[in-house]
């Protein structure tokens, strides 16, 4: 695969880790990957004051 694609997938995975509620740490990327993993969960993760909210 190619970069492209990684960082597209990367994005998607750390976007569905958003929507299931998964706490960050739970990315499993380095350097621009992470990068792009994060960009797609902050998109779909509910804001930290809401999760603050739930405990």
């Amino acid at each position: 695969m190619g970069a492209r694609e990684d960082i597209a997938r990367a994005v998607l995975e750390g976007a569905e880790a958003g929507r299931r509620g998964d706490p960050p740490t739970v990315c499993k990327y380095r350097d621009v990957l992470r990068t792009a993993w994060i960009e797609g969960y902050a998109r779909t993760a509910p804001p930290l004051d809401h999760q603050a909210d739930d405990e």
